[in-house]
């Protein structure tokens, strides 16, 4: 295979349209799905028409698919594609392509990654507005040529929850067309990815609940779901559109999004699995055809993990190791791809045959919902004891999965040091450990289960990660870690300016966003004002009632806790630390924000989002009101003592740091003198020879006058 565009065994160049093999192949697979599972048969009532039940499935296969290759490409731009910056030779503009020492073209697959995402958002959007049309039609049973269609397709849309998530993803993709267009570096590229993310968490709303009891695991798992199919399907799609351009640097190219699939396999492997289990209770639904569906899948997912293990190791060191560029890798790359994303196309096919068709579980709510369960979505949970705190868990795969890849990646790091002969404490190492299972345990287990129960419990899931959990993380020095343990990004291009984990890093940290909140006293004040603002406004209530939200919640107090720990105790690059007389004046100075704020919900009658806890209808525990005071006193007792550690910490600090300037100064004596002393000695000399040289003034006399 010619990597600028020629093939030497047939010699023609093997065009970007063999990726048309994606999009032929999920057809076939959904087509056939559906004719297997029946979803497509005429309905008795309300027939919508034979171009509804077929268009249907096709239409949301290749919008995810168009989706998909949208995301993949911006992926590509964000972290795998070689950048050149030519000015510091030519003058032009970082991401203009210059040529190598053979004449190919290099650099120039990363500005066309944006035209790619942008041609790709477009399609996306014209398949969500069709395939909107369609949902309509079948949930409502009326054909295209129902008179009155148009209107009624307006009343869906504005107010039926399907109809605006629907319009919701299609005007996000037609957002994202128009920033695509735009956007010309990694930064830009990763906000329109991050609007991507909007769309795929809507989506996965619009999936089998898997029985009420399993709704938020049948959700965030979803999200993990699509986001590592999207990622692995369009990242190699895009990746195949962009080979004539990669030119040489496809070798590198390939190890990089190699290590972003396997990510992403892991993912759908574990979001799978999930879903699986939550939708099938026993081995005979496995018969049902929803049973096969899922069989058919597993077989294709494991067949696509064999090749992309296969792509691994053959092509990406022959890619690698050919010594000439021109026919490095022959043609076993193009026949992999083609290979890999027909089957990746089956596998979406199959997935969208799965979506129309009913699982085994049935996905009905109780005849007689308690209150708990019409506000939570949840039955309500037994009463809460010690030992329950510790068995009952309520999974969230998107902050389970977070935790269990960062328990991965540092440990990966760690022993990457290890094996070239650096060193890491392994205290750092243990202190991570716990962070991440206390992280753990408040966002997955009691505290999550009871955090939508009780507000003592939801205030301490919010203690634990704000206040406990970043102490421990601040302590691991995961950036000192990443940065001694990632590779600096090279490429046999001596000006590529693309952006690897490391890179991304000191972006984030030198950034001036992330040198502001890092500040002190900055952190501080967001940690202060943003608790106020949360408790007393609708952000509360918000995170309670959303997904989003309580997301949102976790991952900035858990930020925002990090950032202040580091500033006061922390080794990790980023804030202007303060001296330390400083750090314990701004400590106790939050620590007398908690007391106060704790006493404000000890003393207070007012129960906050009263909606929601004072509605309840719990037979057990507390009153909503006295349960909000004991949240109170858990704020203070909880928020307190995490304070009064880092006081200590901080002590020990200044302590050891006034130690280590002694020695050094003692060390500098040793060597060469005690010069400040020397000094201090010759200036006492100096004025005692000058007050001797003065003559002594004679005794004062009194004046007459005349």
């Amino acid at each position: 295979m010619s990597t600028g565009g020629t093939s030497t065994a047939a010699g023609r160049t093997p065009g970007p349209w063999r990726v048309a093999a994606l999009a032929v192949g999920a057809a076939v697979a959904a087509v056939l799905g559906v004719a297997f599972s029946g979803a497509v048969l005429p309905a008795v009532v309300r027939d919508p028409g034979a171009l509804v039940r077929w268009g249907l499935p096709l239409s949301s296969t290749l919008a995810e698919l168009a989706g998909a290759v949208t995301l993949g490409a911006l992926v590509l731009a964000v972290g795998v594609l070689p950048r050149v910056d030519a000015t510091a030779r030519t003058g032009r503009r970082p991401g203009r392509a210059r040529t190598d020492g053979i004449g190919t073209a290099v650099g120039t697959a990363y500005p066309r990654s944006t035209v790619v995402a942008a041609a790709a958002a477009g399609t996306w959007t014209v398949l969500s507005i069709v395939h909107l049309v369609l949902v309509y039609a079948n949930v409502a049973g009326r054909p295209l040529d129902t008179p009155s269609f148009g209107q009624e397709l307006g009343v869906f849309v504005t107010q039926i929850d399907l109809g605006r998530t629907l319009l919701l993803v299609t005007t996000v993709a037609a957002v994202v067309t128009a920033l695509a267009l735009v956007v010309a570096a990694p930064t830009g590229a990763a906000w329109t990815a991050l609007v991507v993310l909007v769309a795929l968490w809507q989506q996965a709303q619009l999936g089998h609940a898997a029985g009420a009891s399993g709704h938020d695991i049948a959700t965030s798992s979803m999200v993990v779901h699509l986001v590592g199919a999207a990622v692995w399907i369009g990242g190699l799609a895009a990746l195949a559109l962009l080979v004539r351009r990669i030119g040489t640097d496809l070798s590198a190219s390939v190890a990089r999004y190699s290590v972003v699939a396997g990510w992403c396999f892991v993912a759908i492997a574990v979001s799978g699995l999930v879903n699986g289990m939550l939708r099938v209770d026993t081995w005979a639904d496995l018969t049902t055809a929803y049973g096969v569906l899922l069989l058919a899948k597993v077989a294709l997912f494991g067949v696509l993990g064999l090749l992309g293990l296969a792509h691994r190791r053959s092509v990406v060191p022959r890619l690698a190791g050919g010594s000439d560029p021109a026919t490095r890798g022959g043609p076993l790359f193009w026949r992999l791809v083609l290979v890999e994303l027909a089957v990746m196309g089956a596998v979406s096919g199959v997935a969208v045959a799965l979506g129309q068709t009913a699982p085994p579980v049935p996905e009905t709510a109780p005849a007689d919902p308690s209150p708990a369960y019409q506000l939570t979505g949840h039955p309500l949970p037994p009463e809460p004891t010690m030992l329950r705190w510790l068995t009952e868990w309520r999974w969230d795969l998107v902050l389970a999965f977070a935790a269990g890849a960062g328990l991965v990646v540092y440990w990966r790091w760690v022993l990457r040091l290890r094996r070239r002969g650096d060193s890491w404490s392994w205290a750092r190492a243990a202190s991570w450990t716990t962070g991440m299972a206390l992280f753990t345990w408040a966002t997955n287990g009691g505290p999550n289960l009871y955090g939508h129960v009780l507000f003592s419990a939801h205030m301490l899931q919010h203690m634990v990660l704000a206040m406990v959990v970043p102490i421990f993380v601040a302590l691991s020095a995961p950036v000192t870690l990443a940065l001694r343990a990632l590779p600096v990004r090279s490429t046999r291009l001596h000006d590529d300016v693309s952006r690897g984990p490391r890179e991304w890093i000191l972006v984030l940290v030198h950034s001036r966003v992330g040198t502001f909140l890092a500040h002190p006293v900055v952190a501080a004040a967001n940690f202060v004002v943003s608790m106020i603002l949360f408790y007393y406004t609708g952000l509360f209530e918000w995170s309670l009632r959303s997904p989003v939200g309580h997301l949102a919640m976790v991952v900035h107090f858990t930020a925002v806790g990090y950032l202040f720990v580091n500033a006061l105790v922390g080794i990790d690059p980023g804030p202007r630390r303060l001296a330390y007389p400083q750090r314990l004046l701004l400590l106790f100075a939050t620590m007398a924000f908690h007391a106060f704020f704790g006493v404000s919900l000890v003393s207070g009658d007012v129960l906050l989002v009263a909606d929601w806890f004072g509605l309840m209808g719990r037979p057990w525990g507390p009153s909503a009101i006295a349960d909000q005071q004991a949240g109170g006193g858990i704020t203070w007792g909880i928020g307190e003592i995490p304070t009064l550690a880092l006081a200590i910490g901080v002590a020990v600090a200044w302590a050891r740091d006034d130690e280590r300037t002694a020695r050094r100064r003692d060390r500098r004596v040793d060597r060469e003198g005690d010069l400040e002393m020397d000094e201090y000695n010759a200036m006492l000399a100096g004025l005692a020879a000058q007050d001797a040289k003065t003559p002594s003034p004679g005794p004062r006399t009194g004046h007459t006058h005349p």
